[in-house]
């Protein structure tokens, strides 16, 4: 069987980007906000659905550091040690549509504990970068 990871395109570029393909099957997306600097992550698995055999994001739990104008953490949200913490309301994305600039830091992927620019692995061309959950390209 063909190995789970995360696959990432450039949308405007979709035809002509080579997509990149992360073999990671636990993974956070974390990111600043642009306006009030507050940090936010996001845990996802990526998984087998069950019923396709298809690969799925999952988002386990989020957390945001502090609270903020557009920023406000649901009302479920737990604070512990300066961050709510929460399970996000759609737990399974088809795909993440991700608005990169050169105007903010990047994204960052963390694995493992370790936190990596998306820049690492996939330029930015300053529109969306496109992030799902993929089997590894053959």
């Amino acid at each position: 069987m063909s190995a789970l990871g995360i696959c990432l395109s450039l949308s405007a570029a979709l035809y002509s980007s080579p997509v990149v393909f992360v073999p990671v099957t636990e993974f956070t997306l974390a990111w600043t906000h642009s306006i009030e600097k507050v940090r936010w992550e996001e845990d996802y698995a990526v998984r087998l659905d069950p019923l396709s055999s298809q690969p799925l994001l999952h988002a386990v739990q989020a957390r945001v550091r502090g609270s903020a104008a557009g920023m406000e953490p649901p009302p479920d949200a737990v604070l512990r040690q300066g961050w709510y913490h929460y399970t996000p309301a759609i737990t399974s994305p088809p795909e993440l549509r991700l608005t990169r600039s050169e105007f903010t830091p990047d994204y960052e992927v963390c694995v493992l504990v370790r936190c990596q620019p998306m820049a690492d692995w996939m330029a930015s061309d300053g529109g969306i970068t496109l992030l799902k959950a993929c089997r590894r390209p053959e």
